[in-house]
């Protein structure tokens, strides 16, 4: 299974504000940070905000801020609210067709798994991936950008083995 870029980049704005947790962050730096788009990165704020993950303040001096202690944000509620209901085949989309349907467990197979997925995902919270703060904050919060710095740039969506 594959998170899409909006979950992964969801993920990384958290992490950010999580080493960030005092002051307001602007999408922009955490763009440059990251070596990703500012306009992916507003879109992916504003599903945070809507889910209730973080706090957005416009105009000058705004930003974002988490909306709760990092021990609150479990990572399985994140995934599951930026991905949105899980479809992996056409089986479970409305008004399919398929010639097996009924007599096939496949269906069941894959929800079995999503549930699965997500259960591991919800024993961990933000915090627990704020645990090496200062290896994070070493390797993201360098002066320059990622890309000016040499490192490495993540460019595959998180993915399960």
């Amino acid at each position: 299974m594959e998170l899409t870029y909006y979950t992964d980049y969801a993920l990384r704005v958290l992490v950010y504000a999580g080493l960030h947790e005092n002051k307001l962050c602007l999408i922009s730096e955490i763009a440059d940070h990251y070596g990703i788009s500012e306009n992916h990165l507003m879109k992916v704020v504003h599903g945070l905000a809507q889910g209730g993950f973080v706090r957005t303040y416009r105009g000058r001096g705004g930003g974002l801020t988490l909306a709760k202690d990092p021990k609150e944000i479990v990572i399985g509620a994140v995934v599951g609210y930026m991905e949105g209901p899980f479809k992996p085949v056409e089986c479970f989309r409305p008004g399919h067709w398929c010639a097996i349907a009924g007599a096939c467990i496949l269906p069941g197979m894959l929800d079995e798994a999503f549930r699965a997925f997500i259960e591991v995902l919800n024993r961990y919270t933000l915090a627990d991936i704020l645990e090496r703060r200062r290896h994070l904050a070493r390797r993201l919060l360098a002066p320059a950008s990622p890309r000016k710095r040499g490192a490495r740039k993540i460019s595959r969506p998180l993915a399960t083995t």
